[in-house]
């Protein structure tokens, strides 16, 4: 067995048919499927266990977050390779074969993420890679974008969480996901760690997955997505650039959280995102930085330079 497939859950049973029925007809048979419960209250271990009785679920008493939940997967899990994926996804019949095959691709690589479609209008993207840059936002390229659009297999900044794989034997070297983010940029913040430890993050565009997008928090912006994502956001800067890249990257931060700010404030929840970024600097002084060393250097530069391209890139992804 090569491949453990998580899934963290919490008040997900709308979705956990389509997810599991899915991965029930796969290609590629021999793998595991690891259901981890953040503590729902909507009979969702019950359903598993009656209609998918060979997925394994693990039960924690209560919603300690993404983070947590995936972790207590991947320290279950028996195999080599990860495969993180949301409940609120529907997998092609070859999904976890092309997953797998992708990663096998490219020695150097700590994960993959999938072509994510939306689950409700399968003519656009979702996700086609995660990407990041020097105003501080982190972006999916391909967003609402035609099917057709980014069908080539290319490096990516890092791969979104809700479907992709990742080498296991990696994370227990740089660390797992950091469960103080407890939602939202927690794949950014380990697919960015992967980057100064000079591993790569590519993009999987033959394994194709249907996202519904959404299905935990209940709609794209609210009050608790907006105050985690902000404080995350911080949280991102500090633990991973040294204080130099911060001082030099400063001027754009700043104009990209204003603008940010802004945003949110016409929807009536600027006070959310500021007090996240309150709380993102709270956060930060508990906690350590990425150890800074003179051999990452030169990954340091490259993913400066991306961090510049991107902010171009950003306005036509």
């Amino acid at each position: 067995m090569e491949v453990s497939v998580i899934i963290p859950n919490f008040n997900g049973i709308a979705f956990l048919d389509s997810v599991l029925g899915s991965l029930e007809g796969q290609t590629l048979k021999n793998f595991e499927v690891i259901l981890v419960d953040n503590g729902s209250a909507d009979g969702s271990c019950s359903f598993v266990t009656a209609n998918y009785p060979w997925v394994h679920i693990i039960e924690l008493p209560e919603n300690f977050g993404f983070c947590r939940a995936v972790n207590e997967g991947i320290h279950a899990a028996k195999a080599p390779y990860v495969l993180l994926l949301n409940n609120d996804t529907e997998v092609k019949e070859d999904f976890v074969e092309k997953m797998l095959a992708a990663i096998k691709r490219h020695k150097h690589a700590f994960s993959c993420g999938a072509r994510m479609v939306q689950y409700h209008d399968r003519d656009r993207l979702d996700d086609a890679g995660n990407f990041y840059c020097a105003l501080g936002w982190a972006f999916a390229r391909g967003k609402g974008k035609d099917i057709d659009t980014y069908q080539t297999e290319d490096r990516i900044f890092a791969a979104c969480g809700g479907a992709a794989i990742y080498r296991k034997k990696i994370m227990e070297k740089i660390g797992y996901f950091d469960e103080e983010h407890f939602a939202y940029l927690e794949d950014m913040d380990i697919g960015y760690r992967a980057r100064i430890y000079g591993y790569e993050n590519w993009y999987a565009p033959e394994a194709i997955v249907y996202h519904v997008g959404s299905g935990t928090s209940g709609s794209r912006y609210n009050q608790f997505k907006t105050r985690y994502s902000s404080r995350n956001n911080i949280y991102l800067i500090y633990k991973n650039m040294p204080l130099l890249q911060i001082i030099l990257n400063l001027p754009f931060l700043a104009v990209g959280f204003l603008v940010k700010f802004l945003f949110f404030a016409v929807k009536g929840m600027g006070k959310e995102y500021l007090a996240g970024i309150k709380n993102g600097f709270s956060i930060s002084m508990k906690h350590k930085k990425v150890p800074f060393k003179a051999k990452h250097l030169p990954y340091y530069c490259k993913i400066q330079l991306e961090l510049w391209k991107n902010m171009f890139f950003r306005f036509r992804a």
